[in-house]
């Protein structure tokens, strides 16, 4: 199958994300004959679990499924670039591959801001995979975010009102 076809479902797991009030990231991990063993979105705000990012999300799933912490020759797909914890994690699970959507800037660990997975010394190196569905990723996240700014600017102004000021 194709990364495109495995980036649209993380990417509906994305969009369950955002219904729930979460930042808008999915993730999926596929094993070598292509089945699904691992799926998750973030949940860190509903879990109040600062670790529940879509990746480890997938990444648990993905060990209980195996019934083991490898996760060799696997495929991690997410709609986010890793962030460092993310990275850290994909290292320690022994994943293969990581093709990921839209790039982060400013915490992205796969060559964004750093690049954790590449980093020399370190025991295993995914591949990884840039830019896949990058727009679609992209402008999920960006509308949330403008949606989200929008409610903040509605909610002070109608306080601001209320309170006289």
């Amino acid at each position: 199958m194709s990364d495109e076809i495995w980036m649209r479902r993380a990417l509906m797991l994305a969009k369950h994300a955002e219904v729930i009030g979460e930042i808008p990231v999915g993730a999926v991990i596929v094993d070598e004959n292509n089945q699904i063993i691992g799926e998750g979105f973030n949940q860190p705000i509903s879990t109040h679990n600062p670790t529940a990012h879509a990746e480890m999300m997938a990444i648990e799933q993905a060990g209980k499924y195996l019934n083991n912490y490898r996760l060799i020759n696997t495929t991690l797909y997410t709609t986010l670039e890793p962030c460092i914890m993310c990275a850290g994690a994909i290292i320690h699970s022994r994943i293969k591959r990581v093709v990921y959507g839209a790039s982060d800037y400013k915490t992205g660990a796969a060559g964004s801001f750093i690049n954790i997975l590449a980093q020399q010394g370190i025991n295993h190196y995914a591949e990884i995979k840039s830019g896949v569905l990058a727009n679609e990723c992209s402008t999920i996240l960006s509308d949330f975010f403008k949606k989200r700014r929008l409610q903040k600017k509605v909610t002070k102004n109608c306080c601001q009102k209320v309170s006289g000021n």
